[in-house]
Protein backbone atom coordinates (compact mmCIF):
# COMPACT_ATOMS: atom_id res chain seq x y z
CA UNK A 1 0.00 0.00 0.00
CA UNK A 2 0.96 3.50 -1.18
CA UNK A 3 2.14 5.69 1.90
CA UNK A 4 -0.17 8.07 1.03
CA UNK A 5 -3.19 5.65 0.61
CA UNK A 6 -1.65 4.59 4.13
CA UNK A 7 -1.96 7.81 5.71
CA UNK A 8 -5.80 8.34 4.34
CA UNK A 9 -6.77 5.35 6.27
CA UNK A 10 -7.72 5.71 10.19
CA UNK A 11 -5.10 4.49 12.64
CA UNK A 12 -7.64 2.32 14.32
CA UNK A 13 -8.43 0.53 10.76
CA UNK A 14 -4.73 0.32 10.10
CA UNK A 15 -4.14 -1.31 14.14
CA UNK A 16 -6.84 -3.95 13.71
CA UNK A 17 -5.47 -4.96 10.68
CA UNK A 18 -2.30 -5.90 11.81
CA UNK A 19 -3.94 -7.16 15.21
CA UNK A 20 -6.09 -9.57 13.06
CA UNK A 21 -3.06 -10.82 10.95
CA UNK A 22 -1.27 -11.62 14.33
CA UNK A 23 -1.10 -14.76 15.40
CA UNK A 24 -2.66 -16.06 18.45
CA UNK A 25 -1.91 -18.58 21.27
CA UNK A 26 -3.54 -21.72 22.21
CA UNK A 27 -3.15 -24.00 24.77
CA UNK A 28 -3.17 -27.56 22.98
CA UNK A 29 -4.15 -30.52 24.82
CA UNK A 30 -4.57 -34.19 24.16
CA UNK A 31 -8.38 -35.94 24.84
CA UNK A 32 -8.12 -39.50 23.56
CA UNK A 33 -5.44 -39.42 21.40
CA UNK A 34 -6.61 -36.32 19.79
CA UNK A 35 -5.04 -32.55 20.04
CA UNK A 36 -7.41 -29.71 20.75
CA UNK A 37 -6.32 -26.01 21.96
CA UNK A 38 -8.37 -23.24 23.36
CA UNK A 39 -7.16 -19.39 23.19
CA UNK A 40 -4.43 -18.52 25.64
CA UNK A 41 -6.53 -15.31 27.10
CA UNK A 42 -9.26 -17.61 28.02
CA UNK A 43 -6.81 -19.60 30.71
CA UNK A 44 -5.94 -19.09 33.77
CA UNK A 45 -3.92 -21.85 34.93
CA UNK A 46 -2.78 -25.62 34.58
CA UNK A 47 -3.25 -27.93 37.96
CA UNK A 48 -2.55 -31.30 39.01
CA UNK A 49 -5.92 -33.48 38.81
CA UNK A 50 -6.18 -34.47 42.73
CA UNK A 51 -9.01 -34.35 45.22
CA UNK A 52 -12.18 -33.78 43.09
CA UNK A 53 -15.28 -33.89 45.24
CA UNK A 54 -18.43 -35.15 43.76
CA UNK A 55 -21.50 -33.72 44.20
CA UNK A 56 -25.14 -35.54 43.68
CA UNK A 57 -27.06 -35.19 41.15
CA UNK A 58 -24.79 -33.51 38.53
CA UNK A 59 -24.49 -34.88 34.73
CA UNK A 60 -21.69 -37.14 33.91
CA UNK A 61 -19.52 -34.45 32.49
CA UNK A 62 -19.16 -32.88 35.86
CA UNK A 63 -16.61 -34.62 38.18
CA UNK A 64 -17.35 -32.51 41.28
CA UNK A 65 -15.46 -29.28 42.30
CA UNK A 66 -12.18 -28.59 43.59
CA UNK A 67 -11.11 -25.93 46.68
CA UNK A 68 -9.05 -23.63 44.31
CA UNK A 69 -7.66 -20.95 46.88
CA UNK A 70 -11.26 -20.87 48.75
CA UNK A 71 -13.06 -20.14 45.65
CA UNK A 72 -15.55 -23.09 45.10
CA UNK A 73 -14.98 -24.36 41.06
CA UNK A 74 -16.75 -26.82 39.39
CA UNK A 75 -14.65 -29.32 36.73
CA UNK A 76 -15.98 -30.96 34.02
CA UNK A 77 -14.37 -33.97 32.16
CA UNK A 78 -14.25 -32.63 28.70
CA UNK A 79 -14.63 -36.35 27.01
CA UNK A 80 -17.59 -36.46 29.06
CA UNK A 81 -18.89 -33.40 27.53
CA UNK A 82 -18.00 -34.50 24.18
CA UNK A 83 -20.45 -37.48 24.26
CA UNK A 84 -18.08 -39.93 24.92
CA UNK A 85 -16.78 -42.28 28.54
CA UNK A 86 -15.21 -40.14 30.60
CA UNK A 87 -11.63 -39.67 30.79
CA UNK A 88 -9.21 -42.28 32.80
CA UNK A 89 -6.82 -40.09 35.47
CA UNK A 90 -2.85 -40.88 34.40
CA UNK A 91 -0.61 -39.71 36.05
CA UNK A 92 -0.46 -36.55 32.89
CA UNK A 93 -4.04 -35.72 33.56
CA UNK A 94 -4.48 -32.37 34.15
CA UNK A 95 -7.02 -29.67 35.26
CA UNK A 96 -7.11 -26.51 32.86
CA UNK A 97 -8.74 -23.92 34.75
CA UNK A 98 -10.72 -21.64 31.97
CA UNK A 99 -12.78 -18.34 32.74
CA UNK A 100 -15.75 -18.80 30.68
CA UNK A 101 -18.89 -16.49 30.13
CA UNK A 102 -22.31 -16.69 30.12
CA UNK A 103 -25.03 -14.56 30.20
CA UNK A 104 -22.31 -11.26 30.52
CA UNK A 105 -20.96 -12.99 33.85
CA UNK A 106 -17.38 -14.33 33.77
CA UNK A 107 -17.45 -17.80 35.50
CA UNK A 108 -14.26 -20.18 36.55
CA UNK A 109 -14.80 -23.73 35.90
CA UNK A 110 -11.78 -26.55 35.64
CA UNK A 111 -11.36 -28.72 32.22
CA UNK A 112 -10.13 -32.38 32.69
CA UNK A 113 -7.82 -33.16 30.20
CA UNK A 114 -5.69 -35.93 29.53
CA UNK A 115 -2.42 -34.23 28.93
CA UNK A 116 -1.48 -30.74 28.05
CA UNK A 117 1.22 -30.42 25.42
CA UNK A 118 2.13 -26.42 24.60
CA UNK A 119 1.30 -23.02 23.93
CA UNK A 120 1.58 -22.57 20.10
CA UNK A 121 1.06 -19.50 18.06
CA UNK A 122 -1.41 -20.17 15.12
CA UNK A 123 -2.18 -17.47 12.09
CA UNK A 124 -5.30 -16.80 11.12
CA UNK A 125 -4.51 -17.63 7.63
CA UNK A 126 -4.04 -21.36 9.45
CA UNK A 127 -7.35 -21.39 10.87
CA UNK A 128 -10.31 -22.93 8.74
CA UNK A 129 -14.16 -22.89 9.55
CA UNK A 130 -15.58 -25.04 12.21
CA UNK A 131 -16.83 -28.66 10.03
CA UNK A 132 -20.18 -29.01 9.50
CA UNK A 133 -20.11 -33.09 9.91
CA UNK A 134 -16.95 -35.50 10.80
CA UNK A 135 -16.38 -33.82 13.79
CA UNK A 136 -17.43 -36.11 17.03
CA UNK A 137 -18.03 -32.84 19.11
CA UNK A 138 -20.64 -30.85 18.00
CA UNK A 139 -19.76 -28.11 15.62
CA UNK A 140 -21.52 -24.96 17.89
CA UNK A 141 -18.40 -26.12 19.95
CA UNK A 142 -15.65 -25.85 17.79
CA UNK A 143 -14.43 -21.91 16.87
CA UNK A 144 -12.10 -23.65 13.67
CA UNK A 145 -9.75 -26.39 12.74
CA UNK A 146 -6.20 -25.45 12.72
CA UNK A 147 -3.35 -26.70 11.18
CA UNK A 148 -0.32 -26.93 13.15
CA UNK A 149 2.94 -28.65 11.76
CA UNK A 150 0.93 -30.53 9.17
CA UNK A 151 -1.78 -32.12 11.86
CA UNK A 152 -5.41 -30.35 12.58
CA UNK A 153 -6.20 -28.57 15.97
CA UNK A 154 -9.50 -28.41 16.82
CA UNK A 155 -9.90 -25.14 18.43
CA UNK A 156 -12.75 -24.78 21.04
CA UNK A 157 -14.97 -22.14 21.43
CA UNK A 158 -14.72 -22.02 25.44
CA UNK A 159 -18.14 -19.91 25.95
CA UNK A 160 -20.52 -22.65 23.85
CA UNK A 161 -19.04 -25.65 24.74
CA UNK A 162 -18.30 -25.17 28.60
CA UNK A 163 -21.40 -22.65 29.00
CA UNK A 164 -22.70 -23.44 32.73
CA UNK A 165 -26.40 -22.35 31.99
CA UNK A 166 -26.22 -25.41 29.57
CA UNK A 167 -23.91 -27.82 32.44
CA UNK A 168 -27.10 -26.39 34.87
CA UNK A 169 -30.27 -27.70 32.28
CA UNK A 170 -28.09 -31.24 31.78
CA UNK A 171 -27.77 -31.14 35.55
CA UNK A 172 -31.92 -30.75 35.82
CA UNK A 173 -32.52 -33.36 33.65
CA UNK A 174 -30.16 -35.84 34.86
CA UNK A 175 -32.35 -35.31 38.53
CA UNK A 176 -35.69 -35.31 36.23
CA UNK A 177 -34.32 -39.00 35.26
CA UNK A 178 -33.06 -39.94 38.31
CA UNK A 179 -36.21 -38.81 40.34
CA UNK A 180 -38.26 -40.79 37.19
CA UNK A 181 -36.05 -43.96 37.77
CA UNK A 182 -36.97 -44.03 41.58
CA UNK A 183 -40.20 -43.69 41.29
CA UNK A 184 -40.43 -46.17 38.64
CA UNK A 185 -39.15 -49.20 41.29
Amino acid sequence: MSASLQSRQPAATLASAAAAAEPVQYLTFMLAKEQFAIGILNIKEIIEYHGVTEVPMMPDCVRGVINLRGAVVPVMDLLARFGRPPSEVTKRTCVVIVEVESDGERQVIGLVVDAVNEVLDIAASDIEPAPSFGARIRAEFIQGVGKVRGRFVLLLDVDRAFSLDEIAALASDSALVAEEEALSH
